[in-house]
């Protein structure tokens, strides 16, 4: 099995110079590819300068993040595909760590782990939650969607994420209309009916927290949109015999009102709070709902609501 390390940049040198050394001192071998949408700074001198360390690819004009992610995924020749955007950095023993996973679940199509949250000095903020139980744990594909619906099933950011390559190309790859907002959860969303998912709950990869992110320009009511957008791609995907189970889309979407409503009200962002906050979602299944996944990111570690979090074992 050969996995290839994605790096997507972007005018940010310095950062890049980190990530590409966090993938190339891996503990086991693998492929680097650095995919440049068009960089003006000096990205193209420095990774030319690696030689053959890493595999460089260059957009000829700018094309946007989405377009950048589809292009490395196209130089590359792993089996796997690790992501990784230009402003995060892997564990040493990333790759080591997933192969491992892989090895005993070879249906898995998609993997993923706990990542810590750093700011630009490198200090740990937060950690993403466990997920399930266990150090390493499998979903079975017709589970997936269901437990993405219930966010009790949070694949997360590029820097926790890996895919078999085979699986992304037949998704057709990232969706350049979504360009940074989501565009990685729409992968997600559609690689997971290729197979099954794999979560390690190890802190595998860092991932900045920083005013220069590429999801800071977007405004809550677009995060808002695109967050509907995503929940009714899941939830046309939700497996057959889950579906009795599962709630109305509508109280769905109220909820994601809510939710959004109320993070504008902590960012005292009251404009926005005005145009998203409806009374359909101050509904009490709304707040059932909110409750219910506040509780369910907090628990993560046993959450029993998907119907199999299997163990592996090595």
């Amino acid at each position: 099995m050969k996995f290839s390390v994605v790096i997507t940049t972007y005018n940010r040198l310095d950062l890049l110079k980190r990530a590409i050394d966090s993938a190339c001192n891996q503990t086991i071998e693998c492929e680097v590819v650095v995919a440049d949408d068009c960089s003006s700074d000096d990205t193209q001198s420095y990774v030319q300068s690696l030689g053959d360390k890493v595999v460089y690819h260059r957009n000829e004009v700018n094309l946007g993040h989405a377009a950048t992610v589809n292009a490395g995924v196209a130089k590359a020749t792993g089996d796997w595909i690790k992501f990784l955007d230009d402003d995060d950095y892997l564990a040493a023993n990333c790759i080591e760590e997933i192969t491992s996973a892989i090895a005993l679940r070879p249906d898995a199509v998609i993997c993923s782990c706990v990542a810590a949250q750093v700011d630009a000095n490198e200090v740990e903020l937060s950690r993403t939650p466990q997920v399930g139980p266990g150090l390493a744990f499998y979903i079975p594909q017709a589970d997936i969607h269901y437990g993405m619906l219930l966010e009790v099933v949070p694949f997360g950011t590029p820097a926790q994420v890996a895919c078999r390559r085979d699986a992304f190309l037949q998704t057709g790859g990232w969706d350049s209309t979504l360009d940074a907002n989501c565009d990685d959860i729409d992968s997600w969303i559609k690689i997971a009916q290729f197979g099954d998912a794999i979560f390690l709950n190890q802190c595998l990869a860092y991932r900045t927290i920083w005013p220069g992110a590429y999801n800071q320009k977007f405004s809550l009511s677009r995060r808002l949109a695109t967050n509907i957008l995503m929940k009714e791609k899941i939830y046309a995907l939700v497996n057959e015999e889950h579906r009795v189970k599962i709630p109305r889309f509508q109280d769905i979407k109220n909820y994601l009102k809510l939710h959004w409503s109320i993070v504008a009200l902590k960012q005292k962002n009251i404009k926005s709070f005005l145009s998203m906050i409806e009374p359909s979602a101050l509904s009490p299944q709304s707040w059932k709902f909110l409750v219910s996944a506040a509780l369910s990111r907090r628990t993560q570690g046993n959450n029993s609501q998907v119907r199999k979090f299997v163990l592996i074992e090595s």
